[in-house]
């Protein structure tokens, strides 16, 4: 079994800062592809941003140029660096795993607002 814990999220306001971090544990031979995913009250779960063990990054195109997306390989983690953040960036937060089935975090609640 694969673990996901996140950390980083919290309240703030439009404009500022968060990092977001997801550390791994447990069972794990290779990890490949690590990301966040986010869910809005009443939308579906989107893909935010994503990583390959190599460090090929992917990011959707509403967060390109405000969020950037980093891994450690050796310390199986991953993060997700936000600023500039809007309102509509409010979500809350999963981390994801491929080792190799997909293994999620439990979330983190990111709420941007005056």
């Amino acid at each position: 079994q694969v673990q996901l814990v996140e950390s980083g999220g919290g309240l703030v306001q439009p404009g500022g800062s968060l990092r977001l971090s997801c550390a791994t544990s447990g069972s794990i031979f290779s990890i490949g592809d690590m990301g966040w995913y986010r869910q809005a009250p009443g939308k579906q779960r989107e893909l935010v941003a994503g990583i390959s063990s190599g460090g090929s990054t992917y990011y959707v195109d509403s967060v390109k140029g405000r969020f950037t997306i980093s891994r450690d390989n050796a310390q199986n983690t991953v993060w997700l660096q936000m600023n500039s953040l809007k309102p509509e960036d409010t979500a809350v937060y999963y981390c994801y795993a491929m080792a190799p089935g997909r293994y999620w975090g439990q979330g983190t609640q990111v709420t941007v607002s005056s």
